[in-house]
This record gives C-alpha cells, structure tokens and sequence, in this order.
C-alpha cells in the first residue's frame, strides 16, 4: 500500500528521515515536502492496476520504501526556476519508476533475499514475475515520457542505455588488461550516476532553468550520484546492524568486489596479506566472512575507498559553482556532505 500524503510529509520533515537530513527547514524544506507528496501520489497511480496481482507486485518495492533520492533531487533542481511546471513532476517520477523498475532485475540478477528490509519480489513470488514487474514499471515510465516530449524521450533512452550498458560491464567484469579500479567506477557511473543524472536535468530543465545551468546541475548529479553508491558499499562494510536494508557483508559472501576490496587486492600491504586472500573469492563460510569483515573495518583500504567517495562528493560541490547562492546550493552542498557522513 503507498505511503499516505502525512507518512510521506513525516518522512520528509523528521530530521532522521529515510531520506537524510541534509533536507532543508523553512519554506524550501515545506515546498520540497509537498512536491514529494505529489510525486508520491503520482507513482502510486503509476503502479496501479485493475488486476489485484500486478497492483501488488508492482507497488512491491514501492510500498517498502526508499529514500525517494532521484525525485527529491529533480524537485530540488526544479527550484532554480517554476517548480510548479507539472513536467517536473512527471519528470521526477519517470525517474523514480525507472529506478524501481531496475531494482526489480538486480534482484534477479543478483538472487537477492531481501530488498529495504523487506522480501524481495524474486524471492516473494518469483524471476518470473520480478522480471515482468520491472518491465512493466519500465512501461509505465515510457507511458509518462511519451508527454514529455521527444527530446526527454532520447534523454530517457540514453540513459537508460548506460544503465544497461553498466550492468552489462558489471557482469562481464573487468577484462584482462583493464584496471579492475577504472572498472568499477565506470560501471558506477552507468548504473547510479546516469539515472541520478537525469533526475537532476529534468527537474531543472522542466522548470525552464538556463540551459547553462541545467548541464552542471546534470554534472554534478552523476557525481554526487557516484558518490552515493560508493558510501551503500561502505555501508554494506561498516554497518552492524543491518540499517541498510540487508545484513552486513553481504557482498562479500556474494564475491561483489566493491571498491575497499579492490584497493586490498590491487595491493600489497603485507598487513592485508590475510585479507587478499580471504576476499580473493565468495567468503560464505561463516566464520571466515566474521574474519574478513573485521579486518576491512580496520584496513587501509576502506580507508582509501572513503578517500574516493570524498573526491567524488568534492566533486560534485565544484559543480555548484555554477548555482546561485541561497537555500537550493546550500541545500545540494549539505548534500554532498550526507552522502560521506550518511549510515544507512
């Protein structure tokens, strides 16, 4: 069942909300509140259905929350210019339907148990129906697109290529001769930073900010969203209990090399000589992850990940250089500083 309009006012208004509390108070933080409560009304429309089935499945994920961070970005773009423009709403939620929609495939991909502390919909029902229910999501975006006009059309279509492109590169890995490092920020940058990308460039756009304007709020979506993805993996990392929405180590026990594992194997350091070979594949004996888990927590290599996801928040922040100063920059600089300091 969707969130009502006040879940999703209290979601946004409590400083530990879901989505963080770099969210501003005062009239920019009210403004954001209801246009998140639109856009939270609009998608439950989009995953309904006259069949009680595919209305539950679709609204799956929905209903199981999330931090609703691809519109609330669009949203706080659109602020530069008319916020009111009702494409910026269709906009945010053909993003965050495409989101969901992917989240849908991962877990197949992935053969994931658990999603936002939930059942998964592979696991709840099946492949089958997971596949058909991220398609179908795909759908209902397309559907909302169609009004937006040809170019978002192509934006949404480019896009959406890199997420796929991404995938693809994530699951062929690195190929010989590639650096396994490169590798794994080129395939951040298609699959979180594109999408995160777009949402920031269609609220802006949609609000009819200066095209200038619109290409480094664009820029600094794919780095803030880069960023976002590298602090999940340290989450996954340094978590103790879960607050992510699955257990901790879980890419370990499912061999995904995320960035502090790789700083381990690309090196040396005979002090992770133990943790090298560990990692080196699947650690799913139990005592064996406790072990592997224990000792990234204390390495130079998580170390060195939290180092790049500084860069790529530091990064995006130059971005904003651009932006004129007032509530919206200092907004999307707190931003950058949250998805450094952020724990679930």
């Amino acid at each position: 069942m969707a969130d009502t309009v006040a879940d999703t006012w209290h979601r946004i208004s409590t400083p530990a909300s879901t989505i963080g509390p770099w969210l501003p108070e005062g009239d920019l933080g009210e403004a954001l509140a209801d246009g998140l409560a639109t856009v939270e009304s609009a998608l439950a429309v989009a995953v309904g259905s006259e069949h009680p089935f595919v209305r539950e499945a679709a609204g799956h994920l929905m209903a199981a929350g999330g931090k609703r961070f691809r519109p609330m970005l669009a949203l706080l773009a659109a602020q530069l210019g008319n916020a009111a423009a009702p494409e910026v709403t269709q906009g945010a939620v053909v993003c965050e339907l495409t989101h969901l929609a992917t989240l849908y495939h991962d877990d197949v991909m992935d053969e994931a148990a658990v999603r936002r502390g939930a059942p998964s919909a592979n696991s709840r029902w099946s492949n089958s129906i997971a596949i058909l229910t991220g398609d179908l999501l795909f759908a209902r975006a397309s559907d909302i697109l169609a009004d937006l006009g040809p170019e978002a059309v192509r934006i949404q279509a480019r896009t959406f290529e890199r997420l796929v492109t991404g995938q693809i590169k994530e699951t062929v890995g690195a190929q010989p001769g590639d650096d396994p490092i490169a590798h794994y920020l080129d395939v951040l940058a298609d699959k979180t930073g594109s999408l995160v990308a777009t949402s920031a460039r269609f609220g802006a756009a949609f609000a009819g900010v200066d095209p200038a304007l619109v290409a480094a709020l664009t820029e600094f979506g794919e780095e803030v969203g880069v960023a976002f993805q590298i602090s999940d993996d340290l989450i996954d990392i340094v978590s103790t209990d879960g607050v992510s929405g699955k257990s901790p180590g879980t890419d370990l026990r499912e061999g995904i090399a995320t960035l502090p594992v790789l700083f381990a194997l690309a090196g040396d350091d005979p002090a992770e000589a133990r943790l090298r070979e560990l990692v080196a594949a699947p650690v799913t004996d139990d005592a064996q992850h406790a072990e592997a888990l224990a000792l990234l927590r204390s390495s130079r290599s998580l170390v060195r990940a939290t180092g790049v996801l500084r860069e790529y928040a530091d990064r995006a922040r130059s971005r904003l250089d651009a932006v004129p100063a007032g509530d919206v920059r200092d907004a999307l600089s707190a931003l950058c500083d949250y998805v450094v300091t952020r724990t679930s």
